[in-house]
């Protein structure tokens, strides 16, 4: 039974899900535009609760680094995925090891499926949580796309019979580059083989205190942002058959972040004035906006009731409308997003810096890193 762990919980969810029932969707249209891959695979053997509140709530200030990513002038997709490791609960024959969320876009599933994870104590093999997400995910195989794993911790990395070597090379031979994230003493993590696994692949070695809370800096940008992300959800228009679920999953989310810490909420809204938060497969706005419905073939059952005695071209107006509205809230909310960042970088340095050794830190200090390598510009 090991004693605390891991950590780590970040970003992104089950991509473009469209359940059975789903009204009459456009064909996508082909692009390929350049893609930022994250794979998550968190310790939740024994205590870790304190590494589980800094994922909770980090993830949406993780997703703002990359709000202003661009390679050749082109914004790139956002992909995460979740896996945990090391719980008691399943099965050895699993390896203690399960996939929660495969590479995808929807951030609300990421945020959801972090607020649902219990711990209990196990076996942590992490060469074989790192041949299971090498291996099972859909990883890009273009070369100049950042794919990443990042792995958090506490125990020895050389724990299973899949030996980490191996599971790391097999990674890196794919262009999969492995952040490590021990939690605990630096000493421990070198001795516990967590430096020279990243060493193996291409990726950082970290240490953090995963019971340390992380420092949020009020700013006087914080109100308006926060009056901004009430009238942005009034924008949101569900339709099909799940889209009034997917809609209260979008409040529920935005009530776990505001209970889990003061600045979680914050982040939250600032995310979803960003590129990265899509809900094509449930909000009509965004499923017009990215072409993957048409509103003359839809039925009036799949429509939300505000709409169904509309005339098409009426249909149309509306959307356009909260097109227009949306787009208003969330250019403010980007312009004072960009004032916070000069207040908050300002008062850090009255600081000293000392924001604490936190998942944040590290997470957005490699991935920012590694992100320039492959020619992704990032605004500091």
């Amino acid at each position: 039974m090991k004693s605390t762990n891991f950590l780590l919980a970040f970003l992104l969810t089950f991509g473009l899900f469209f359940p059975a029932n789903t009204p009459v969707l456009a064909d996508e249209v082909e692009s390929d535009p350049p893609r930022i891959q994250l794979a998550i695979l968190l310790d939740t053997s024994g205590s870790m609760q304190g590494l589980i509140n800094q994922a909770r709530a980090q993830l949406w200030k993780v997703v703002n680094e990359f709000a202003t990513a661009k390679k050749a002038g082109v914004r790139p997709t956002l992909e995460v995925a979740l896996y945990e490791y090391g719980k008691q609960s399943i099965p050895a024959s699993e390896g203690f090891l399960r996939m929660i969320v495969p590479l995808s876009t929807d951030l609300d599933r990421v945020s959801e499926e972090l607020f649902a994870l219990t711990t209990n104590g196990g076996n942590e093999f992490c060469g074989h949580v790192i041949q299971a997400a090498t291996q099972g995910l859909k990883w890009s195989e273009k070369s100049d796309d950042l794919k990443v794993i990042f792995i958090a911790g506490n125990e020895p990395f050389t724990q299973g019979t899949v030996e980490y070597q191996k599971a790391c090379r097999d990674a890196i031979a794919r262009g999969i580059q492995i952040n490590t994230i021990h939690c605990g003493k630096e000493a421990s993590g070198i001795a516990g083989k967590w430096k020279d696994a990243a060493s193996l692949a291409d990726g950082r070695f970290m240490n953090i205190d995963h019971n340390a809370t992380a420092v949020h800096i009020p700013a006087p940008q914080d109100k308006r942002i926060a009056e901004l992300g009430g009238k942005l959800n009034d924008t949101y228009l569900a339709f099909g058959h799940r889209g009034a679920q997917m809609q209260k999953r979008q409040l529920e989310q935005d009530a776990n972040s505001e209970k889990v810490s003061p600045g979680a909420n914050l982040q939250r809204t600032m995310s979803k004035a960003s590129s990265y938060y899509k809900n094509a497969h449930w909000d009509m706005v965004d499923a017009v906006k990215e072409k993957k419905l048409k509103l003359e073939e839809m039925k009036e059952e799949d429509l939300p009731e505000e709409m169904r005695k509309m005339t098409l071209e009426e249909r149309k107006a509306h959307l356009e409308k909260l097109a227009a509205e949306r787009k208003k809230l969330q250019e403010e909310i980007q312009v004072l997003h960009e004032a916070r960042k000069k207040f908050v970088a300002e008062k850090q340095r009255e600081l000293a810096g000392d924001s604490g050794n936190t998942l944040d830190r590290a997470m957005i200090g490699a991935v920012r890193e590694q992100a320039v390598k492959k020619e992704f510009k990032l605004e500091k």
